[in-house]
């Protein structure tokens, strides 16, 4: 049940972002949720072997080279998932940090803790 609520507290997330920023695009909530979902399984699979391959340049920032990940992950949902569409890659890093920011307020807001 916790995974269920999760799951749509984050489609919610990226409805509230695409309405926030312009250059994102989501046509109805069914494709909302295959974001979510496809997003949450290569934040658990995908990123963390790029985090490993790139530790060094991410050092070497600071950590900012993560904005860079997540920003080629949205696009690369983006390019999978048909009815969701991002414009660019700097609209891909704002959305990112909303997406963020707003699926942290979502699960505060609905925690069941």
């Amino acid at each position: 049940m916790q995974i269920l609520l999760k799951w749509l507290l984050n489609a919610c997330a990226v409805i509230i972002g695409a309405y926030i920023i312009t250059g994102v695009t989501i046509d109805t909530f069914w494709a909302a949720l295959w974001v979510a979902l496809f997003l949450g399984l290569i934040n658990v699979t995908l990123k963390p072997v790029l985090l490993i391959l790139t530790l060094p340049i991410n050092i070497l920032t600071l950590g900012l080279f993560t904005f860079i990940i997540n920003a080629a992950l949205i696009m690369l949902v983006s390019s999978v998932i048909k009815g969701f569409h991002v414009s660019g890659f700097w609209t891909a890093i704002l959305f990112g940090i909303i997406l963020s920011l707003v699926g942290y307020v979502l699960n505060k807001i609905f925690s069941t803790k």
